[in-house]
């Protein structure tokens, strides 16, 4: 799975509303719970077993384009063809 996201540390986030609850296992059996919109389906916030902490928010759900370029690139072996991380991101294999 590939995807851009934003993680924020936990106490800096609200939630408020409904969702729906998803929980994938990973490649090494880690967990993540992914909250989608019982309305449309959309991804709105999911959590990672391994990053407690944090709560990460897909970037598309800002509808922001002056959004942040990622700092971080992971999984890219999992990206499109035509998605190009900026050169200056730390890249994890």
């Amino acid at each position: 799975m590939f995807g851009e996201q934003a993680r924020f540390p936990r106490e800096n986030v609200k939630v408020s509303g409904v969702s729906t609850e998803y929980t994938r296992v990973g490649d090494e059996g880690g967990k993540a719970k992914f909250h989608f919109c019982p309305t449309c389906g959309a991804t709105v916030y999911y959590s990672l077993e391994s990053l407690d902490g944090f709560v990460g928010i897909p970037v598309g759900a800002f509808a922001d384009p002056s959004f942040p370029a990622p700092r971080v690139s992971v999984y890219e072996e999992r990206m499109h063809s035509w998605v190009v991380p900026p050169a200056d991101a730390e890249h994890i294999p």
